[in-house]
């Protein structure tokens, strides 16, 4: 079949990777893609958020399976407006589980989902008001899509304050129109990620994201500066306590709400001493983290995602995983993300060719990246998803940061510290 994915970067680069070395995959078109998905897709010049011109462009290539990358065109309803084709990402309805953060907290109490206590506002005054009900640190989140920027996490009241008069004054968009305050939870986050038809709901691995912009998790909140996966601290036990009582009540409470959810569903979460409890929910695949899941998933994943957007993915086998730790560094330009320095130019070491194969453990996803006069350049914030796959995520650490330092990119830098968590425990088990 024909695939055509929406999306330009790394998550998408990562995922064309995959897709194009899938036997049930003839011809893998990019809505616009980057240089390095150019690699693996034939890239198209149209707007993702066009939807008549996606809908005409399906028509037009016979396209079987439109695969959306990015929130934005799901929380704007693209996969509804392609009617008949089969979309691998859900419906406008369903995508308000990363669209609306309230809408969220909505359904975690309708169907007792564990998660931090909460209170949504629209009104700065009554947000400023509601401060009164928690302590510090104050979590404070924009209600909306805010590229992943959107939570600030106050450790005075005066902080709290100075972020609501942000959100309220437009400091993201429409994104502030209203927010949510939250108390803050107490232990160590992991991304999950399970797959669903709005019937059948199987997981499909565990990362662990770092979000903050400098070493020590200090700095600012970022899209996300590098990833490892699996996340071992999730362990077998826990990950079935997440699936029973997270995962399977939200899509059993959209499917009773007739709003099912098909497509991947990405549980940010706590594991706290009280068990593990949901923070957000994403209806995409993460970037860095779909990086790491892709350099260690096992098995056609274009037929995967048709399953799902078919509603049979109960016909087809469960999703495997290479035993092996994949972890990825985040390649970002500098004055991210305040104000990335694009422009700078990039040459990758000719020590890491770009192939079609699974056969390398070091690979370059591009992010943020474009040509000039012939010349790779930084065209973002996050620019390049170095990623390497080892036998540890001690290994697999040292594989991608040896690859970063053959890689000229002045103007860059990256977090030196990624995966930082894992390899302690490594090191304590005597298993790096």
């Amino acid at each position: 079949m024909n695939i055509l994915l929406i999306g330009s970067g790394g998550r998408e680069h990562a995922l064309a990777w995959k897709l194009a070395q899938s036997p049930s995959c003839d011809t893998l078109y990019a809505a616009h893609g980057n240089p390095g998905t150019a690699h693996h897709a034939t890239l198209v010049a149209m707007d993702g958020s066009d939807h008549a011109a996606v809908r005409s462009f399906c028509d037009r290539f016979n396209i079987g399976l439109v695969v959306i990358g990015p929130e934005a065109p799901l929380v704007a309803g693209l996969a509804d407006a392609l009617g008949d084709i089969p979309v691998f990402g859900p419906s406008k309805a369903a995508a308000q589980l990363e669209g609306s953060k309230g809408f969220t907290k909505g359904i975690c109490g309708a169907a007792n989902i564990p998660t931090a206590a909460y209170e949504h506002y629209t009104t700065k005054a009554e947000a400023l008001a509601g401060l009164a009900d928690f302590s510090a640190p104050y979590v404070i989140k924009a209600d909306g899509l805010a590229a992943g920027k959107g939570v600030i996490i106050a450790e005075t009241i005066d902080e709290a304050r100075a972020a609501i008069e942000d959100m309220f004054g437009g400091g993201f968009g429409d994104a502030g129109a209203s927010v949510v305050i939250e108390e803050f939870l107490t232990g160590e986050e992991v991304s999950f990620f399970a797959l669903s038809d709005g019937k059948t709901v199987v997981p499909f691995g565990s990362a662990q994201d770092h979000k903050r912009a400098f070493e020590g998790d200090t700095g600012p909140n970022t899209g996300g500066m590098g990833a490892y996966s699996p996340a071992t601290i999730l362990t077998p036990a826990m990950q079935a306590r997440v699936m029973a009582e997270i995962i399977e009540p939200t899509v059993e409470m959209m499917t009773h709400k007739n709003m099912p959810y098909r497509g991947v569903l990405f549980a940010g979460l706590m594991l706290t001493d009280d068990g593990p409890k949901l923070i957000e929910y994403n209806c995409r695949f993460g970037d860095p983290e779909a990086q790491v899941l892709m350099m260690r998933y096992r098995g056609d994943l274009a037929a995967l995602m048709l399953s799902v957007a078919q509603g049979q993915l109960d016909a087809v086998p469960k999703p495997q995983f290479s035993p092996e730790t994949a972890l990825t560094v985040v390649m970002a330009a500098r004055g991210y993300p305040e104000k990335p320095e694009t422009g700078g130019a990039i040459n990758l070491p000719k020590s890491i060719p770009e192939s079609k194969d699974d056969s390398q453990d070091v690979r370059i996803f591009q992010s943020g990246t474009g040509v000039w006069e012939g010349q790779m350049i930084a065209d973002g914030g996050r620019v390049l998803a170095v990623t390497a796959r080892g036998n540890s995520a001690t290994e697999a650490r040292d594989y991608a940061y040896a690859a970063i330092d053959s890689i000229d990119f002045a103007s860059g830098f990256c977090r030196r510290d990624i995966g930082w968590r894992e390899v302690a425990r490594e090191a304590q088990a005597g298993t790096s």
